[in-house]
């Protein structure tokens, strides 16, 4: 049976070929759809398309930030530019010569600004190149096991939350429907006892007529349709949860209907009972919702 998979998730990997060491990390947080933002230092660029593929075979939905870091271990080295050196020091030299009695600038002070040193790597023969990016791409690959395998879990956890919500909306469903089994027929007795005070008041009027409008207004209190249909989605809940893989929108919109039949039903109350009964399904319904938003 495929098992609930949350849309967080945390994971890393790291490694080291042809001179360099790499480190993957891949945070994964709640999306509408699938989001992939990848940060990737230069040389690197032309992977992301092929990333965004492989990311896409394994996940469905969320807002995941991939963030790959390169540090060369032999053979790179600072150099200044020559264009930004020059421009900086004609401005040095022009500033220095207004103010009476200043020093000539400082080479230190120079190579600090930002843009005058930039780092130089060697030159890598197409060979050393593929292998560094065939690393990488592995890299990746494994750091998105893990991030499933994370996701995975998390998910588990959710889906238990989930079975016991689901559980308490279908006990207080059932203590509901002991709570409004005679509110119409009460509701009508009500109803008919007001009437009749008014028709000794002002005679006249129908009293068959009076007892069908009574009827009707009794049975707007009837809340079996709505206890009927909020047992139909606990049942297709449970279903959807047993189904397990990239269920998250369909419960999203299961929650939605569990809370419209829930406002009916406490709007139809006529008893303080059913009322606070009503108001702890709206609650639970509520907490299953903020647990649904994580679900894929």
């Amino acid at each position: 049976m495929p098992a609930l998979t949350s849309m967080t998730g945390f994971a890393r990997s790291e490694g080291s070929a042809e001179g360099m060491s790499w480190a993957w990390e891949l945070r994964s947080v709640n999306g509408r759809g699938l989001e992939l933002r990848f940060r990737l230092p230069g040389g690197f660029d032309g992977l992301e398309a092929g990333l965004k593929e492989v990311a896409g075979r394994g996940l469905k939905r969320g807002n995941v930030n991939a963030n790959l870091t390169i540090k060369r271990e032999e053979g790179v080295r600072l150099v200044a530019d020559p264009a930004a050196l020059g421009q900086v020091l004609v401005l040095a030299l022009e500033i220095a010569g207004r103010i009476p009695g200043a020093e000539p600038p400082r080479a230190e002070a120079l190579l600090a600004l930002p843009g005058v040193l930039r780092t130089v790597a060697p030159e890598l023969d197409e060979a050393v190149v593929a292998a560094q990016a065939a690393a990488v791409v592995a890299g990746f690959e494994a750091a998105l096991a893990g991030l499933l395998v994370a996701r995975q879990g998390e998910g588990a956890r959710i889906g238990a939350v989930l079975a016991a919500q689901i559980d308490e909306i279908a006990a207080l469903c059932a203590r509901a429907a002991v709570e409004a089994a005679g509110q119409p027929a009460m509701q009508k007795a009500r109803m008919l006892e007001v009437v009749r005070g008014l028709l000794g008041e002002v005679p006249g009027l129908p009293e068959e007529r009076i007892a069908q409008e009574v009827a009707v207004l009794a049975g707007k209190s009837d809340v079996r349709e709505e206890l009927d249909r909020l047992d139909a989605h606990i049942h297709a809940a449970r279903a959807l949860l047993a189904e397990g893989e990239n269920v998250g929108r369909r419960l999203d919109f299961l929650v939605q209907e569990f809370n419209r039949e829930a406002n009916t039903l406490c709007s139809k109350s006529a008893s303080v009972a059913l009322t606070a009964t009503g108001l702890k399904l709206k609650a639970t319904i509520e907490q299953l919702r903020e647990q649904v938003q994580n679900i894929e």
